[in-house]
């Protein structure tokens, strides 16, 4: 037996045929090699959307926004939005689209509580047509030592 099997759990469960048949459409059309990957996959986003549920909760994910992007109004809008979350949003990436559509891609990472009133504070700006934040309970390793060595010594 190797050592990665020996972490494996054994679940036996049973569901109804038709959601049986759906689950394994679903492994077939994405291509996975057992049902277990998807329903670990399933388990895994909805114990981070649970962890999401606790306010203190640190999580890391994106934001998805998709927007009108007819004039610099919006974008502006949107950046001041994400100026009052510094801590929060890592970086962004913005796409044009088509209809003249724009798509904007944040990395964040903070407490729960924070992320989902940085969606609400996106969303209130006008021309914001949909918006998305999907969150992981894994967290990026810090990205600065400010005036700290990353073995805790300070910088003289």
């Amino acid at each position: 037996m190797d050592s990665s099997s020996s972490t494996l759990a054994r679940l036996s469960i049973s569901l109804p045929a038709e959601l049986m048949t759906q689950l394994d459409a679903m492994v077939a059309e994405r291509g996975l090699p057992s049902r277990s990957q998807m329903i670990a996959e399933l388990i895994r986003h909805e114990l981070a959307e649970h962890s999401g549920e606790r306010p203190d909760a640190v999580l890391a994910g994106t934001i998805t926004l998709i927007y009108r992007a007819e004039s610099g109004r919006v974008r502006h809008a949107l950046a001041q939005t994400q100026l009052g979350y510094v801590k929060e949003v890592i970086s962004a990436q913005n796409v044009f689209l088509e209809d003249d559509q724009a798509m904007e891609v944040l990395l964040v990472q903070g407490p729960a509580e924070r992320l989902r009133k940085l969606c609400d504070d996106l969303r209130k700006v006008r021309g914001v047509q949909q918006i998305k934040l999907v969150t992981t309970t894994a967290l990026l390793p810090p990205l600065h030592f400010h005036g700290d060595e990353p073995d805790g010594e300070s910088v003289p």
